[in-house]
């Protein structure tokens, strides 16, 4: 863990953003939001709460959430703002989150709220921001010089002229890559979806330590396909890349960008504005220009390169099982096929 380690200090001392010289709060905040929106949204929220600074600490859904289960004794971040939803349901079992019902919590789409509070009526441990969808970046110059086909469906991957043009994220690090293992299982069921995750290792080139990447490496042509997520393909299409996106006809897997307070933090009101802002209408609109489905109903416009249909598509995903399961999924995904990850 030492390099990983490093990589989230350096992160930290490069995205630490100073409110004002006289900040009266500094809040330690561990996301996993993209680099190229986390600057955004910083930027916004320091608009509205000048007096309070952020020390922001990011890396992959995986490396965060490794490091705040290693800290679980010891807390160093005092909100988590834009973690997959499978992680936060993870850490509340650990009992490290704070309930807390934000400002206008009423408003937001119920599924994307704690079940505790639309169940119970309790307090929420994490509230939610936008859904991150699967999807595949297809490059077609690439595709068609190498003879092979677009693909429509989680199986093509399968077949025998995608060996060695696929590359996924590797779910231990990935959120991405986790929502897709997930989804595939909850699809199939577990034996099925190991059987077909042999199948596809079969075609796999590698695996990253992120979600994006492969996405990023279709567009420039180092790979055929990328496992990925819709946000960054549309993104990367938009901007020229010579590529299509492919949402599998069996369903799509999803997660949820989610933020909560740590619990035992001593600067619990400047966390509480936080969390009001991420759930607030103006943060939502944020959201909306990179993600399709954000929590805040009648907010989400069409978003371009997206398929007007997307929800309809997203699986009835059971974060809670995805949850509950993770280690042992994680555990067993590493000993069948982390041989091909790419190094650290």
């Amino acid at each position: 863990m030492t390099r990983p380690i490093r990589s989230l200090l350096a992160a930290a001392i490069g995205l630490a953003l100073a409110g004002t010289a006289t900040a009266a709060t500094q809040l330690t905040v561990y996301t996993a939001v993209e680099s190229d929106d986390l600057q955004k949204y910083a930027e916004r929220f320091n608009e509205a709460y000048p007096d309070i600074e952020i020390r922001w600490v990011r890396d992959s859904t995986g490396v965060i959430t490794a490091r705040l289960l290693a800290e679980k004794d010891n807390p160093q971040a005092d909100v988590i703002w834009g973690l997959a939803a499978t992680s936060l349901l993870l850490l509340d079992g650990e009992g490290m989150l704070e309930p807390y019902a934000p400002a206008g919590l009423e408003h937001l789409d119920p599924k994307f709220v704690d079940a505790a509070y639309t169940r119970d009526g309790e307090d929420p441990a994490w509230v939610g921001m936008d859904a991150w969808v699967a999807a595949i970046c297809y490059n077609t110059v690439e595709g068609e010089r190498m003879g092979v086909p677009q693909p429509t469906s989680w199986e093509d991957l399968t077949r025998p002229e995608f060996q060695g043009h696929v590359i996924m994220p590797n779910p231990n690090s990935s959120g991405t890559g986790y929502l897709d293992v997930a989804s595939w299982m909850q699809l199939w069921g577990e034996e099925q979806g190991w059987n077909y995750m042999d199948r596809l290792h079969d075609n796999i080139s590698r695996y990253t330590h992120s979600g994006s990447a492969p996405c990023s490496l279709a567009a420039t042509g180092e790979t055929v396909v990328g496992v990925s997520f819709a946000f960054r393909g549309a993104r990367l299409k938009s901007q020229g890349a010579p590529i299509e996106l492919v949402f599998p006809d069996e369903g799509l897997g999803w997660d949820m960008e989610a933020a909560a307070i740590v619990a035992g933090t001593d600067k619990r009101e400047a966390a509480e504005t936080l969390l009001d802002w991420a759930i607030s209408r103006e943060a939502n609109e944020l959201y909306n220009e990179g993600y399709a489905v954000v929590a805040y109903p009648g907010v989400a416009q069409p978003i371009e390169n997206y398929p007007e249909d997307i929800v309809e598509r997203m699986i009835d995903a059971d974060f809670q099982w995805a949850a509950v399961n993770r280690e042992r999924i994680l555990d067993e995904w590493q000993r069948r096929y982390d041989g091909k990850s790419e190094s650290r």
